[in-house]
């Protein structure tokens, strides 16, 4: 096996996400890749490629950074974790070869820091509280916001965002692959966990939509991952300037659709009539037939009736997110 490469899993090979989705669940992300990055330069060098700022990434704190090109577009979103000296960050087992390889064209500027994917290393995603209590013994209560990290025996537990219902939802990530304590929790299908981060309105870079649109059409700011006043960074100028100046047009929005067949693929377009307002960024479909999908889209558009290209028929329902975009109701301000 090569850095890159997904590992094999024992999670169940569901399609289609459960109705309603499961309060109580543990699912092996075999679809994300855990890197590291050591070495004396580690913080200085990520401070110059990724929206967030490295000092905040500490012990307890593992915030969300995004990677962007130098016209400000995102090729990478990802979470970052302190582990001793080091940074662990995760990335999409799709785009982590090619993420990698950028990133190590501005290493070579750092000598003796490395950045590797860890063959041994595994997400598992942990939805409700009670896997979580089992691997805290108790210090689970010690996890109250997003980015809350405890350091265990056997990794680290991440709370991450709640879906737009309140489940509340943790991620465990593993360095080195062990046994858990966690038998008596039902193993449930990547899809469960695909829906739990659509719920939650967080988004997942593929190679259909890298690169396509800067961290604040993705809400990426609502999600803790751009910091506005750490210092210069590759893409920081036209980030700022969007923040700055209030020009976002487009942001993330979660739909429904009653019945999608084909499921919408990323990158597909979101249209009103014949115009496209949009594209669809993940889409996850439920064993009942339905489908939810985050899109991002003009905000002028979305009080109409919208489908996905392909789906005329099938028109998207908005669906509500659990943090507010306020970018939105500025946007409408200008408009009137």
């Amino acid at each position: 096996m090569t850095g890159t490469e997904t590992p094999v899993s024992a999670t169940p090979a569901y399609t289609s996400a459960e109705v309603p989705l499961p309060v109580s669940g543990r699912i092996t992300l075999s679809d994300r890749t855990l890197v590291r990055v050591s070495g004396p330069g580690t913080d200085k060098f990520l401070q110059g490629q990724l929206s967030q700022n490295l000092d905040d990434v500490k012990a307890g704190a593992s915030p969300r950074a995004a990677g962007t090109s130098p016209k400000g577009r995102a090729y990478c979103l990802t979470r970052l974790l302190r582990d001793g000296e080091d940074i662990l960050m995760d990335l999409p087992s799709e785009l982590a070869e090619s993420i990698m390889t950028h990133l190590r064209k501005y290493m070579m500027l750092f000598r003796g820091t490395s950045m590797t994917a860890l063959e041994e290393g595994r997400i598992t995603g942990l939805l409700g509280d009670e896997a979580a209590a089992l691997l805290a013994e108790g210090g689970q209560d010690n996890l109250a916001s997003p980015g809350d990290t405890l350091a265990l025996d056997s990794g680290f537990l991440i709370r991450t965002d709640d879906t737009a219902t309140g489940l509340r939802r943790f991620e465990l990530w593993q360095p080195e692959a062990t046994d858990l304590p966690l038998d008596k929790i039902p193993e449930k299908g990547l899809a469960d966990w695909h829906a739990s981060e659509i719920a939650a309105g967080i988004p997942v870079l593929s190679t259909a939509t890298s690169e396509a649109y800067v961290p604040q059409m993705l809400n990426w700011q609502h999600l803790g991952g751009v910091h506005f006043n750490k210092g210069c960074y590759t893409g920081q100028e036209v980030i700022a300037r969007m923040h700055f100046l209030g020009q976002l047009k487009k942001s993330l929005f979660r739909f429904r659709l009653a019945s999608a067949d084909p499921l919408p693929t990323p990158g597909t377009s979101v249209k009103s009539g014949e115009r496209s307002v949009g594209e669809v960024i993940n889409a996850v479909g439920f064993s009942d037939g339905s489908c939810e999908l985050l899109a991002v889209a003009r905000h002028d558009a979305v009080s109409g009736e919208l489908y996905a290209d392909g789906l005329p028929d099938a028109l998207l329902q908005l669906q509500p997110l659990p943090y507010t975009v306020s970018e939105r109701e500025d946007s409408e301000q200008q408009d009137t």
